[in-house]
Parts: structure tokens; sequence; C-alpha cells
């Protein structure tokens, strides 16, 4: 069984952060970090070389495979702002439909730049995934 190619690392979040060469995005990265430690109460940690994860859960399928995952996080990508909201989005149609400007991928949510959407809206749909995720899953 393959494992997770994507795992927490003892990176520098710190170092990571301020290396985001675009100021606005640097900016807006470090608002939905503060978004996440307050939804979480924990602090980030990279996982892989461009994630930005907050928590824990484990998973485990009906196939037996199993690991550990972030609960919440974030990439700052070229494109857009990548938020995972691991739940996906159908439980969050409500606050979808006010969030702003956005795509979605089964758990990202891209977004250009924050001043797209609302951030209210954003924070709060940050917050429900991670109390979605402790409520289902053993979480960290």
């Amino acid at each position: 069984m393959a494992d997770n190619k994507t795992r927490p690392t003892r990176a520098s979040v710190t170092a990571f952060m301020a290396a985001i060469e675009d100021r606005k995005m640097r900016a807006d990265a470090k608002q939905v970090a503060a978004m996440m430690r307050r939804a979480t109460g924990k602090r980030a940690r990279m996982w892989g070389p461009s994630i930005v994860g907050y928590g824990s859960y484990h998973y485990r399928y009906a196939s037996g495979r199993e690991g550990d995952y972030m609960i919440t996080g974030f990439s700052p990508r070229r494109q857009a702002l990548t938020i995972y909201i691991m739940p996906g989005f159908d439980r969050f149609q409500g606050l979808m439909s006010k969030l702003g400007k956005y795509t979605t991928g089964k758990s990202c949510l891209y977004i250009k730049r924050l001043a797209d959407v609302d951030e209210t809206v954003l924070e709060r749909l940050i917050d429900e995934s991670v109390k979605y995720m402790r409520a289902h899953y053993e979480t960290g």
C-alpha cells in the first residue's frame, strides 16, 4: 500500500512564509494562517515542501489504507491561494453561496486574492470544517 506523499516536515513555516515573493500573497497567507490558528488552536506545520497545515486527523478507508493528514491548511501557489477544506464543500453550501469569487476542487478552495471573498465567511467556513473533522475523526 502506498504511503502518503504529503507528510509533516521539520521545515520552518516562518521561513516558508517569508519566502513568498508576491507581497500581497504573503499578506493574504498570513491572514489565512491566523484564521486557521484560531479555528484549530494548533501551531502551523509544513506538510511537504509547500503546504502549511494545522492539526491532524487519522483516516481509515474501506480498502484498508489509513494514515494521518492535516485538519486544514493552505498553500500560496502562483495561480491562487489554495485552502484545504478537508470535508469538501457539499455540507457548506450556505456559506459557499456567500463567500465571493472562488473555484473549488474536491477539498481545495482556490482564491486569487483574499479581497475577492468575504473574510468573515471564509473564517466561518474554516471553523465549521475543523469542527466537522473533529466530530468525525480521531484528531490531534
